[in-house]
């Protein structure tokens, strides 16, 4: 997943063209609800690839998953996707009061959850290249798992009323965040798609994860998984993840030809971004 620096070419069916690197990222999924797990991030997805001029690319930004209002499993966040490129949206995190529960599937996954006197469960699976796994819940009780980030695996539970960490993001795209002022920026390192924290209050994973049992939403526009809910919130619902993103970058100035959906556009340190927050598209 490093990133290729980005070079002008020629030769698609005769006509020239350009390369773009992308960073797609999708919605991350919210954590559960009642003694439950953190939330898996949204799937982080680079790649670089020659596009034609006039060429049209539609770009899909995902949402977080919904969050909870009552006792059960979180939500999966949704699909990110620019072109042929497809980011899965991260697994939601399990919630139950007296059973165990396995975290969702998903770019990262969900962490998982054991209710009151119940056995160890699994954390959800993540999409090869995309993330990584949420955490397990050990058997006891109320110690969800927190969820995978797109740079680690979520923290297993430890023990009673000790969930796991979500997953730190991934800092590989530190350089795209400085200069389009996006992502979770840690000590001047930019990080995106952290796990949610587990139960009780543990942390979120760097990149947008929320801390857990505080009923708080992964950061929007990160893909940050959403953090547990502790079943004392009764009405809580802010614990969705936060949604996904999309980032274009290529060599020297560019402007695109148009594009839809109102992308913020930035050139710095030799090379233009294109930033969407939301749905639309580009004309190469």
């Amino acid at each position: 997943m490093t990133p290729m620096l980005g070079i002008m070419a020629s030769g698609i069916s005769g006509n020239l063209g350009i390369v773009f690197e992308s960073l797609v990222i999708a919605g991350g999924g919210s954590g559960g609800h009642s003694y439950s797990a953190g939330g898996g991030a949204g799937g982080l997805k680079y790649d670089s690839a020659i596009y034609s001029f006039n060429d049209t690319k539609t770009i899909t930004v995902g949402a977080g998953g919904a969050g909870k209002t009552t006792a059960g499993n979180g939500n999966k966040g949704s699909n990110s996707v620019f072109g042929s490129l497809t980011a899965i949206g991260g697994g939601y995190g399990a919630g139950s009061v007296s059973s165990q529960v396995a975290g969702g599937s998903g770019g990262s996954g969900g962490g998982a959850q054991s209710g009151n006197g119940a056995g160890a469960a699994s954390g959800g699976s993540a999409t090869s290249g995309q993330g990584n796994a949420g955490g397990d819940a050990q058997t006891g009780g109320k110690n969800g798992g927190g969820g995978g980030g797109a740079g680690a695996a979520g923290g297993n539970g430890v023990s009673e009323y000790g969930g796991g960490v979500g997953g730190v993001g991934s800092s590989a795209y530190s350089a795209w965040g400085a200069a389009t002022s996006t992502g979770e920026n840690v000590s001047s390192t930019y990080y995106y798609a952290g796990g949610g924290g587990g139960y009780s209050s543990a942390l979120g994973g760097y990149g947008g994860g929320a801390q857990g049992s505080q009923d708080l939403a992964g950061t929007v526009n990160t893909g940050g998984g959403g953090g547990s809910n502790n079943g004392s919130m009764a009405g809580g619902s802010a614990n969705g993840g936060g949604s996904g993103l999309v980032i274009l970058r290529t060599t020297g100035t560019y402007t695109a030809a148009a594009t839809t959906g109102s992308p913020t556009r930035v050139v710095s340190g030799g090379y233009t971004y294109y930033t969407f927050t939301g749905s639309g598209s580009i004309t190469i």
